[in-house]
């Protein structure tokens, strides 16, 4: 066995600084190393400690955590795990945190917070296995990440194209752990001609639709939480509610979505496969299939169907993954046509189109 994975953990509460500990120190496999009440104290141990990774509070008195995120990332980049409430401003916070280079979240329950984060535990560890492997790269002072620019251009540096003629056509993209940095990547440098799209990120409620809401002030594209019954339109992206699976029909030349409440897939609800698999069965050879950075294998199954049935599959490759999980299952599983880098997906799928 390697060394300890080594976590500092940054919260103003003593209670859950506490509990976290001890769910983290008994995994056998993580040590906590460190504790401090807010980022000013914490930015005094970094130096001396090297931690792995860092699990961050979303609101600290003192400073602000996506002012230290922010500063992180351009000085010393470490994987960053948020700890956030379900709370509207929270959830804002968060999706800010993720875009700012955060790996992933875990949520804070806001009753009974004891026996609340230890119901966790499993999520928790979980999340930093994953974080301590993940890829974190130095963001460059200056460059601002898609929410900073939108107001002033939002759709300025979007792709185009005039050869999408077709009324059949569907774009369906799945992600996990990264995934809502990727997907706004490619979502963003979508024209509003493009065909409808379909994605599937692994999140819970609240923050499905506080992203559809972010995304949709970012693109060109209209984005939206996905609806029981919603018709599939061009220029519109939907975004999978959280603990809904999401798949989708055709009643002639239109596609319509369905949302269900079936037991979780691949441990995960909504899941991708349950899209994907829709997908090849609806719209076969009409259809681009995308799969993002994630952990797991959730997607590989139903992209290789889509591929099976005509559509033409992408992944993201492992250079611009955080986590390459699901791209790298659904690769080995002769899943994908083409293997790209993030930067490529959105030309790409224009010209499948």
């Amino acid at each position: 066995m390697g060394s300890k994975i080594k976590v500092m953990i940054i919260d103003d509460s003593a209670v859950i600084r506490t509990v976290l500990a001890e769910i983290l120190n008994g995994a056998g496999d993580i040590e906590v190393i460190g504790t401090a009440p807010d980022p000013l104290f914490a930015k005094n141990k970094l130096t001396s400690l090297q931690p792995d990774v860092i699990t961050l509070d979303v609101e600290m008195p003192r400073m602000d955590g996506l002012t230290f995120l922010e500063e992180l990332m351009r000085t010393n980049p470490i994987p960053v795990l948020m700890v956030s409430s379900l709370t509207q401003r929270a959830c804002d916070t968060t999706l800010r945190a993720l875009e700012l280079g955060a790996i992933d979240y875990v949520t804070k329950p806001s009753i009974e917070i004891t026996q609340g984060v230890e119901a966790l535990a499993n999520e928790i560890i979980a999340k930093v296995r994953i974080a301590a492997k993940a890829r974190v790269r130095f963001a460059a002072r200056g460059s601002l990440p898609p929410s900073s620019t939108a107001s002033a251009s939002p759709k300025a540096s979007a792709l185009d194209t005039t050869r999408m003629a077709t009324t059949d056509k569907l774009i369906a993209i799945g992600a996990s752990t990264g995934g809502t940095q990727a997907i706004t990547e490619v979502i963003t440098q979508l024209p509003a001609s493009i065909p409808g799209i379909v994605v599937v990120q692994h999140m819970p409620p609240v923050f499905t639709k506080s992203y559809a809401e972010r995304l949709n002030t970012m693109s060109r594209v209209n984005v939206k939480e996905a609806e029981h019954g919603d018709r599939i339109l061009r220029g519109t992206a939907f975004i999978a509610p959280g603990g809904r699976h999401m798949s989708i029909r055709r009643d002639g030349a239109m596609y319509y979505l369905e949302l269900s409440d079936g037991p979780p897939v691949n441990y995960v609800k909504p899941a991708v496969d349950v899209l994907f698999r829709s997908v090849a069965r609806f719209a076969g050879r009409n259809a681009v299939g995308v799969i993002l950075t994630g952990m797991g294998e959730d997607g590989a199954r139903g992209l290789k169907e889509m591929r099976e049935h005509g559509a033409l599959t992408l992944a993201q490759d492992e250079a611009s993954c955080i986590v390459f999980g699901m791209p790298k299952r659904a690769i080995e599983m002769d899943a994908v046509d083409r293997v790209l880098p993030l930067s490529q997906i959105p030309r790409h799928i224009l010209e499948a189109l």
